[in-house]
């Protein structure tokens, strides 16, 4: 039997309004593009290169000496601020990134509810992302406005160091004592939580509560599992902007080495900083990725499993038939072998 040839799709062509469309789609994509080339991607590729070299700039030229990873083992072994820096840096975000994440989907449960002013209530809370950034932020944490007075942190880390190790208490504390500053960088997160809240349609909780769902429960078992996408989208938001917050000591120190005036620092040692700096972020990001991810649902499960049982039996099916098919073809050889057999004159055929 001859192939018979594929036939080709008929190519679309595009009309005049759908080629305006996606010039204009590329023109507002553009400015992104062009930030990503000149912000990020030539000044990653540019400070994996000075990793690798001791920079000193002259008032005649930019000196590279190579000295391959001599900059990652003189940060680890001549410098032991930026490992003890380090490990409070991931200890901190461990415990800081659930508490602003749950902080800030209280408060947009809060803001989505019926109650009036609810604009205003909405403006306080996003106020601090728009004022309390920079210079103002460096002004008041040293006027002690991050801080709440009244609260005694020793007693917090006492009752903690009951229940869990001392360096997890004393971070525990640490965040206690500057939980204001730690609350203000709850906003963004409130907004897209409150957008993923307002997404949720309505007709759920209504059937829920006519099948006897309390509130604690319609929460669970509707408002978390749909706006889990959005957990997981402030988890890694949070951690990306503690590790970049200028309170970060980590950033201070990079930028110290940076512009240090020294033979052995510069930018090639700061690079290799934020390298690892910046793997280490990556690593925190990839752990909350793996507790908050999607996982499958049940129904999701039982469908695949369904489905992979209905395509065993329609192989067992098939498996049958052809057997069927070669035992009649045999039976049917076995029949016209016999029809063809003649007497050969001594009583046989």
């Amino acid at each position: 039997m001859s192939k018979e040839k594929k036939q080709k799709k008929p190519k679309i062509k595009m009309g005049r309004l759908e080629k305006r469309e996606a010039r204009i789609g590329y023109l507002f994509v553009l400015p992104w593009i062009i930030g990503v080339l000149a912000f990020l991607l030539i000044p990653l590729g540019q400070s994996f290169y000075y990793m690798w070299f001791n920079i000193r700039i002259t008032p005649l030229e930019t000196k590279f000496n190579w000295v391959g990873t001599g900059n990652f083992t003189q940060i680890w072994l001549e410098n032991p601020e930026f490992p003890q820096q380090l490990v409070t840096y991931i200890w901190q975000t461990i415990v800081e990134v659930p508490v602003i994440v749950v902080f800030a989907l209280i408060i947009a449960m809060m803001l989505n509810g019926k109650i009036r002013f609810k604009g205003f209530f909405r403006l306080i809370f996003f106020l601090p992302v728009i004022i309390v950034s920079g210079p103002v932020m460096n002004m008041l944490v040293s006027e002690g406005a991050a801080t709440i007075p009244a609260m005694n942190v020793q007693s917090v880390i006492n009752a903690f160091d009951k229940v869990f190790p001392t360096k997890i208490a004393q971070e525990i504390g640490e965040m206690f004592s500057n939980m204001i500053m730690i609350l203000w960088y709850s906003g963004v997160q409130i907004l897209i939580f409150l957008s993923a809240l307002q997404k949720v349609d309505p007709s759920l909780y209504e059937a829920a509560k006519i099948d006897g769902g309390s509130g604690w429960e319609c929460f669970w078992k509707i408002t978390l599992p749909t706006i889990k996408p959005m957990v997981l989208l402030n988890a890694v938001y949070t951690v990306i902007f503690l590790s970049g917050n200028e309170q970060n000591e980590l950033i201070n120190m990079i930028k110290s080495a940076m512009f240090s005036g020294t033979k052995e620092k510069g930018y090639g040692y700061a690079s290799a900083m934020a390298w690892m700096y910046a793997v280490v972020i990556s690593l925190i990001a990839l752990l909350f990725f793996l507790l908050l991810g999607s996982k499958k649902d049940v129904y999701d499960r039982q469908i695949k499993k369904y489905q992979r049982e209905k395509k065993k039996e329609m192989r067992m099916e098939r498996r049958v038939q052809r057997r069927n098919r070669r035992n009649v073809r045999r039976i049917e050889k076995e029949r016209r072998g016999r029809r063809y057999k003649t007497y050969d004159g001594n009583g046989d055929y």
